[in-house]
């Protein structure tokens, strides 16, 4: 399968690539900076570029058969703008261009999904985000709701503790209030789970929460 990845140097994207390139699939990254995704392989083809740059968006979907999104936005209290929002708008308009239909994120479990039950998290995490990271969390309900009212067919995992920990090939995922579902999850294994929704129909049109 030919995919594009955005976001292939951060520490989850960076491991998508790999994850992607191990399993066989063609591969290409739009990145900023070539070096710091520091990988070569001959099935992956990088295009330098930003996500506000849409000749660059487009030439990287060029041929795609599915988009693997690992953006997200600054933790950072001093962040501000809508950067990863304009560009995930930029990426929706450039994949129905091209005809790409299918789409695999991240977003948090500060947003709901409609097949989500009452939960704590409902009322804990988004007021814990709005104090401590009010932007990101803006940017990632600009983000989200850029892809789930585009009419693409979407999978976008909802994660809220990343960790650096070695890959456990353990996941739990679901929906709020239905399934045991906890915080968190090694970026390996997050990496593997998005890779896995190339197939995995399980999810489609849908947004589960997942961990370890």
């Amino acid at each position: 399968m030919r995919v594009t990845v955005f976001g292939a140097t951060g520490g989850i994207g960076r491991l998508v690539v790999r994850q992607l390139l191990d399993d066989g699939h063609q591969v290409t990254a739009l990145v900023r900076t070539p070096a710091k995704l520091a990988l070569t392989h001959p099935d992956l083809t990088v295009v330098t570029g930003q996500l506000s740059d849409r000749d660059a968006v487009l030439q990287a979907l060029s041929g795609a058969d599915a988009v693997i999104s690992a953006l997200g936005p600054s933790l950072k209290r001093s962040a501000t703008g809508t950067a990863v929002t304009n560009g995930t708008r930029t990426i929706v308009q450039a994949m129905k261009a091209q005809k790409v239909t299918r789409f695999i994120g991240l977003a948090t479990p500060s947003l709901a999904d409609p097949q989500d039950k009452p939960h704590w998290k409902h009322k804990v995490l988004p007021v814990m985000a709005g104090l401590m990271f009010p932007n990101a969390l803006a940017e990632l309900k600009g983000m989200t709701e850029a892809v789930t009212g585009s009419g693409l067919d979407y999978t976008i995992a909802r994660i809220s503790n990343p960790t650096n920990k070695p890959a456990t090939g353990r996941v739990r995922s679901g929906f709020l209030g239905h399934d045991r579902v906890g915080s968190a999850m090694s970026r390996a294994d997050i990496a593997a789970f998005l890779v896995s929704q190339l197939t995995d129909t399980r999810y489609r049109r849908a947004m589960p929460a997942i961990s370890n």
